[in-house]
């Protein structure tokens, strides 16, 4: 469109994201950029041309939901939505019930009124999100375990969020005893310790009541076996002879998770990780600590208490959050290993 030139190949994605408007946007161009697009021509006296060429990759922002924005480097929706059928015709498919917010009207009657006479051609091939051939929800109940700062928490969040499960999170910002253990270990380690096996039950309890921890996903970022772990390096023996027979008395109902996943990393990252994050009552965590977790979890996970497979995924090379690649990597490490 507005020059001669070879065919082009459009698509609309349609897509869920944390990110905002202008994080889309800046991400949308440094891929460009990556994939040797330059967004603009300028001439000798540096202002931007209005000429069109042929590109590489040309990614633009179509909506977001309902938002209208009219900045200098944003615009929603895009102001030439409504001119292109080569951009209607696929938006349509992907999100047909979306209404232009400043034209009051749904895309079949956007492109009813459309000037363009050029006539889009379908093609054979799809775009598809790759994650959409991994069948998590088979998995039933996943348990992400590993250390501190290992990265559970974000890893159960987004396979939740992906994959339209139930999301279970150790809800350890409400308990009042973790600042003050960190701070005294052996005055508040048995009420920690005590407290959390408490919760966790409660938790996972009321889930059990709720959902069929074996035909709806179910993702969680702690096994109950976390309990034993923790007690056994923070208690004394007398406390943790106590502490097992409360924990056997309690857990003994709940169900396994079907799969078992534990995140390795090394304490260098650990502590970095924890670091970045911030939160202060965990700034003094030292690193012999983070071993005998380790440790921890390498004891139980080798013992006859533990039962079923455990997936070992080391992230020392990965970042799952930030990297898609990587991300799609573990997915696939995790629905293998328990086909």
């Amino acid at each position: 469109m507005g020059f001669d030139g070879q065919d082009f190949l459009n698509a609309v994605v349609h897509c869920q994201t944390t990110l905002t408007t202008d994080q889309v946007m800046s991400t949308l161009l440094l891929i460009e950029q990556e994939l040797g697009r330059k967004r603009t021509d300028k001439n000798q006296n540096n202002q931007a041309t209005k000429t069109y060429s042929s590109r590489t990759i040309d990614l633009d922002f179509l909506a977001c939901e309902d938002q209208i924005l009219d900045g200098e480097s944003l615009i929603l929706p895009h102001p030439r939505i409504q001119q292109r059928l080569f951009v209607l015709q696929p938006f349509s498919e992907v999100t047909p019930d979306w209404v232009h917010p400043q034209h009051n009207l749904n895309l079949s009657q956007l492109k009813a009124k459309c000037p363009d006479t050029s006539i889009p051609e379908a093609i054979d091939r799809a775009l598809v999100n790759p994650a959409d051939s991994l069948d998590f929800n088979a998995l039933g109940y996943v348990a992400i375990e590993g250390n501190i700062g290992a990265g559970k928490t974000s890893l159960a969040q987004m396979i939740a969020r992906d994959f339209n499960g139930k999301l279970i999170l150790e809800r350890f910002a409400d308990n009042p005893f973790l600042p003050e253990f960190y701070k005294d270990p052996q005055r508040y380690a048995f009420a920690l310790e005590m407290s959390f096996l408490a919760d966790r039950f409660q938790q996972l309890a009321e889930q059990s009541a709720q959902y069929d921890l074996f035909s709806d996903l179910i993702i969680t970022d702690y096994d109950r076996y976390k309990s034993l772990i923790f007690a056994k390096i923070t208690l004394t023996a007398n406390e943790f002879e106590l502490y097992q027979k409360f924990f056997h008395l309690m857990h003994r109902e709940l169900p396994r998770p079907k799969a078992y996943v534990y995140l390795v990393q090394s304490t260098e990252r650990l502590l970095d990780n924890i670091k970045q994050r911030g939160r202060s009552y965990e700034q003094s965590i030292d690193a012999a600590y983070l071993q005998k977790i380790h440790s921890g979890y390498m004891t139980h996970l080798g013992s006859e208490m533990h039962q079923g497979p455990v997936m070992r995924i080391d992230l020392n090379d990965l970042d799952f959050v930030n990297r898609r690649g990587d991300y799609l990597k573990i997915l696939r490490q995790i629905t293998a290993h328990s086909a």
